[in-house]
């Protein structure tokens, strides 16, 4: 990032088709992108997300997008969030706020018509910054842009209280500094600590998203480390202990080195023991989908060869259980798991009778095939001939 650049440098989601046609709905001087997308944009990420803040009420929002004829969804008017629903992606706008009382979990609010005490209630400076649609125009009002040219993730105001009203926050400021930091800031890590056991009040959805995006974050090792140190984790994740901080260092390092982009349930998988895969899976609700994957990372790399486990796990886990233990990868690269070329009608055409016997014998030709190196049809054949000739012979002679 240039040094504390006064107005937002071009960028392809600028350009989204129906963004300026939104924004000369609002009116320039009522509306102004805010957060991530100025935020990523000021040091050269991507942006996915666009949201825009603006002066109007929820209802005059809907009424000025409907009177521009652009498609308008109240996902959430009640917190005065509604999103337009433009050609080139959905955009959030958001009426100004403050908050007037906050649990820890949920804050009420109200609505305002004042910049700054829009930008007073969000969490860190470097997400409390605002640009003008028309002109770039940055408006900064806490310091985000140089926190964010130091590499400082800093809360505003202060962080005790910050954390108080919304102890997600705690990490937040972990999972932010994993992706923008490089200096700490001493105070919001000091508080983190402090206050650590409010972990304890959240849903634990809401702390598995946090901490599943913190781990594929480009700082996640060293990040992991600190939240140990400090004790961060202690009350809601025990069973991320120092040896699993260095584990993952260790597996960080093989995904590294392998060119293979990180993955939040592998790294997960290895940060924690082996036996604590199906009770922390189950405690932070993960998808059925994510508890298998994690619960079978942890399965060990087999006997029978990288292609072999790819066959038998999908290249997905194979990959998890390969990098966990430290085994070459190479043999998967452009690997597409085959499909057995025979099937069980096939085994009792050539004689085999009906019956259980039949998928153990379809087993005993997969073991023999894969062990082969999964040969072509005519060698499955010849396989197969060979074990249903074997299986009549001793069945004649018992």
């Amino acid at each position: 990032m240039s040094d504390l650049t006064s107005t937002l440098p071009d960028a392809a989601w600028r350009h989204r088709e129906g963004l300026e046609h939104l924004a000369e709905a609002l009116g320039h001087d009522a509306a102004r992108y805010v957060g991530g997308a100025v935020r990523d944009t000021l040091v050269g990420l991507d942006v996915a997300d666009i949201d825009i803040a603006t002066r109007h009420r929820p209802d005059a929002v809907v009424d000025l997008l409907q009177a521009a004829r652009i498609r308008v969804v109240p996902t959430g008017i009640a917190h005065g969030t509604v999103t337009a629903v433009l050609p080139g992606g959905p955009v959030e706008v958001t009426t100004l706020r403050r908050d007037v009382e906050t649990d820890g979990r949920h804050a009420t609010v109200a609505f305002s018509d004042d910049w700054r005490e829009d930008a007073a209630r969000r969490d860190f400076t470097i997400n409390a910054l605002y640009a003008d649609p028309a002109t770039g125009e940055i408006f900064d009002y806490f310091g985000g842009r140089a926190d964010l040219a130091a590499g400082r993730v800093r809360f505003i105001g202060d962080p005790m209280q910050r954390i108080a009203e919304d102890h997600l926050r705690i990490l937040r400021f972990f999972r932010f500094h994993a992706r923008f930091g490089r200096t700490i800031d001493a105070a919001g890590l000091a508080a983190c600590a402090a206050r650590a056991n409010d972990l304890m009040a959240l849903s634990r959805e809401r702390i598995a998203a946090e901490m599943l995006k913190l781990l594929v974050a480009p700082q996640a090792v060293g990040v992991i480390a600190l939240m140990v140190e400090h004790g961060i984790l202690r009350a809601v994740l025990p069973e991320i202990t120092a040896e699993g901080a260095d584990r993952l260092a260790v597996l960080a390092a093989r995904e590294s080195a392998a060119d293979v982009p990180p993955h939040p349930i592998r790294r997960l998988a290895t940060l924690i023991p082996a036996d604590a895969a199906e009770p922390v899976g189950a405690r932070l609700r993960l998808s059925n989908a994510d508890r298998k994957r994690l619960i079978a990372a942890t399965g060990g790399p087999g006997d029978e060869g990288a292609r072999a486990l790819a066959y038998r796990v999908g290249i997905d886990g194979a990959v998890d259980r390969l990098l966990i233990a430290g085994v070459d990868i190479a043999g998967l690269r452009g690997f597409t798991p085959p499909v057995l070329p025979i099937t069980g009608g096939a085994l009792v055409a050539r004689g085999l009778r009906k019956g259980p016997d039949v998928a153990a014998m379809l087993r005993m030709v997969e073991t023999r095939w894969i062990a082969e190196g999964f040969p072509d049809a005519d060698r499955t054949a010849a396989i197969a001939d060979d074990a249903v000739a074997q299986a009549l012979r001793a069945s004649s002679t018992a």
